[in-house]
């Protein structure tokens, strides 16, 4: 979200070309990966496929590429002398998109909204990235790997009010359809702010700032230049477009059971044997089926922390109970 502004301001650095280029086609591998969220929240695709496997790792490939170029515009911007005027104004802006962002979702679906994505992440991180600006490029990095490891290691139920829950550090994961907390994704912004300040001492960005935009890439680096104009707008434009589809194009939507059952088995394959898994998903069935939660699961807008606590101890004791038949009985799934 490198902010535009006149060229002759103190501490700008001449817009480079490449740079807008390479977040603009962040931005186009961002859509790609949101249509085929579109096409499964319509039924088109089964549930779970875009939070799984290869589509997790290009998601989280994505978020991590346009944060890294976060950090990089970030110093592009204010490396020199912050140029506070500019700075309010684009966080400003990206601030009240977040802001819409949130309200827009709350109102379609209550039980997943977004209340830390992605913009929310880049106006903290823009703000608490001021700070770095002027520090050492190698104390920047440590303070990066320490941001990003942080999670991994350490997570306490102390942060799980909801209130704590844009630290990225409490005990049970939020539902939100884009969950981008302070910990580990600023150590991205930072990483980029590094990468910035590396490039700055070895002369890149001069010579990278004589190079124009290649040909028949225009389109591409026109986004990157706009690029919250284009995640606004991206989003509702995909799902207008899937929604008119379906009204033409209905997808056949298979049983609750079967969908859970499908989704329950390609998330459990990732860490566990499939005879494993077919019995751990016929125990979760029977007990969401039992305990009445199987609607609530399979629905984005009936999610929320009591029934992430009750499918908890559900995950708990179905995983417990088909190991422990294993072990009785070997030869049987």
């Amino acid at each position: 979200m490198h902010a535009d502004g006149p060229m002759k301001q103190v501490g700008k650095t001449p817009r480079i070309a490449l740079v807008d280029l390479a977040r603009g086609l962040v931005l186009i591998a961002m859509a790609i990966y949101h249509f085929a969220w579109d096409l499964e929240f319509f039924g088109y695709l089964d549930q779970g496929t875009t939070g799984m496997g290869g589509w997790r790792l290009f998601a989280r490939t994505i978020a991590s590429g346009f944060l890294v170029l976060v950090g990089v515009s970030l110093y592009l911007a204010h490396g020199k002398a912050i140029r506070w005027r500019a700075f309010a104004v684009r966080f400003a802006m990206v601030a009240g998109a977040a802001l819409l962002i949130s309200l827009v979702t709350y109102l379609a679906v209550p039980g997943g909204f977004i209340f830390f994505g992605i913009l929310h992440q880049i106006a903290l991180a823009s703000l608490l990235g001021l700070a770095f600006l002027r520090l050492p490029a190698l104390l920047t990095l440590a303070v990066a790997a320490l941001v990003i490891a942080l999670p991994n290691l350490w997570r306490s139920a102390l942060f799980d009010p909801p209130i704590f829950w844009w630290l990225g550090l409490s005990a049970l994961s939020p539902h939100s359809n884009d969950y981008v907390p302070l910990f580990p994704w600023f150590g991205a912004v930072l990483a980029g702010l590094v990468v910035a300040k590396l490039a700055e001492a070895g002369g890149l960005f001069g010579r990278l700032a004589g190079i124009g935009t290649p040909r028949g890439m225009a389109p591409v680096a026109f986004a990157g230049r706009h690029s919250l104009a284009f995640y606004l707008l991206h989003q509702p434009l995909l799902i207008a477009a899937v929604w008119s589809f379906a009204q033409l194009v209905p997808p056949a939507m298979p049983t609750a059971e079967v969908r859970f059952r499908s989704a329950c088995e390609r998330g459990c394959s990732a860490t566990r044997d499939a005879a494993f898994c077919a019995a751990y998903c016929v125990c979760m069935l029977d007990r969401l089926q039992g305990a009445k939660l199987l609607d609530s699961v399979l629905s984005p807008a009936q999610t929320g922390t009591a029934l992430q606590s009750s499918v908890q101890a559900m995950v708990n004791a179905c995983t417990a109970e088909t190991d422990e038949r294993a072990l009785d009985d070997p030869a049987s799934p």
